[in-house]
């Protein structure tokens, strides 16, 4: 990865204790007992759901793509958990994080990988297109770069309406470069909309390290379009949640966009169908996951704070496991979708005839 300057939300220096430097921000201060408890729990859920969808598709049970978020998991937890009534996410094709995050339930999830129609998006979806309207959860889109003006649009839905809510429209470091990506900048920007552009920047955009494909600093960017940015380590929980509540607070209270760049790592391949090291050394990958996996070093810190205990860490790595291994086993025993679902959920008119207004065909065959 390239060398960074410094940006206007960077700190100066690793703090020499995992997290301590952020867990008296009030916005993590102010966390229960049990609220730490479950911000933990739900990032072992989310690597546990990914390793059993992993060995799902080994076993040939998942057809077609399968983006990992193992390594990340403190990211969408971080950003998630601070979500109000009136705020929405929107994300890329490595999204099972962020569903889960928002409060999915893993068998739908699961049965969506499988393809099968109890899946939440119908079994037509897969891996890059889960979706819960219910839970301001826009998905999961196929398009590098594609769900950030979906996400500005979001923005403009939530200022036109006067409703006092966020949004955060996640992207990977790739997506940075694309044009769409600054043409939702430049809007956010011009009708100040309450859009937080959130950059998980894992290092590679799926193979090409940021060094070799991005010139300066991606958060930085935002200057162009006089939008406040950020930076932070995405492996600390604590630090996430310290930025991310800053710039959600500017979006809900003055209606302002911003960037948030958080440097995070993925331990698996672009897609599980691509390899893992060919362009990074085994030694990177071990280094990262032995000093910064972002699982662990929240786990040592609520050691440390008395939240946690050994009986209870085992207790929630055991039911997370049992949790993943329940929703394949749901999945396995779903049913795929018919033939003719294929024109269900299509028009909208399709799928209510008697309200239909419009003349002519609607598929063709």
């Amino acid at each position: 990865m390239s060398k960074k300057t410094s940006p206007t939300d960077k700190k100066k220096s690793e703090p020499k204790v995992p997290g301590s430097a952020y867990a008296q921000h009030p916005v993590n201060a102010r966390l229960s007992r049990d609220e730490r408890i479950e911000l933990h729990r739900k990032m072992v859920r989310i690597r546990r759901f990914e390793e059993r969808s992993l060995r799902a598709y080994q076993a040939k049970k998942i057809g077609g793509f399968l983006h990992l978020y193992i390594g990340q998991e403190a990211v969408a937890i971080g950003c998630c958990s601070l979500m109000g009534k009136n705020d929405h996410v929107i994300t890329a094709y490595r999204d099972h994080g962020h569903a889960i995050a928002v409060g999915m339930e893993t068998k739908p999830l699961m049965a969506e990988l499988y393809g099968k129609a109890t899946g939440c998006s119908k079994g037509k979806g897969g891996s890059m297109h889960y979706f819960d309207p219910t839970r301001n959860f826009w998905g999961g889109h196929g398009i590098v770069g594609g769900q950030i003006p979906l996400g500005t649009g979001l923005g403009y839905a939530l200022k036109y309406r006067g409703s006092k809510g966020a949004v955060m429209a996640f992207m990977g470091d790739g997506a940075v470069n694309q044009g769409a990506v600054h043409e939702a900048y430049n809007l956010a920007a011009l009708w100040q909309l309450p859009v937080v552009f959130v950059i998980e920047n894992n290092g590679y955009s799926m193979g090409t390290s940021q060094a070799r494909s991005s010139a300066g600093e991606l958060a930085k960017r935002a200057e162009g379009y006089d939008m406040p940015w950020g930076q932070c380590s995405g492996h600390d929980l604590y630090e996430v949640r310290a930025m991310m509540d800053k710039y959600l607070t500017l979006a809900r209270d003055e209606s302002r966009p911003s960037t948030v760049e958080i440097d995070t790592y993925r331990y698996r391949g672009h897609s599980v169908a691509d390899p893992d090291n060919t362009y990074r050394t085994k030694h990177e990958i071990e280094e990262y996951r032995k000093t910064k996996d972002p699982i662990q070093l929240f786990q040592d810190h609520l050691v440390r704070e008395g939240v946690l205990d050994d009986a209870l860490i085992e207790k929630i790595d055991g039911a997370a496991r049992a949790e993943a291994e329940a929703a394949a086993e749901f999945a396995e025993a779903s049913p795929f979708p018919t033939v003719e679902d294929i024109q269900h959920d299509v028009y909208w008119e399709s799928d209510h005839p008697s309200e239909r207004q419009s003349k002519g065909r609607l598929f063709f065959d």
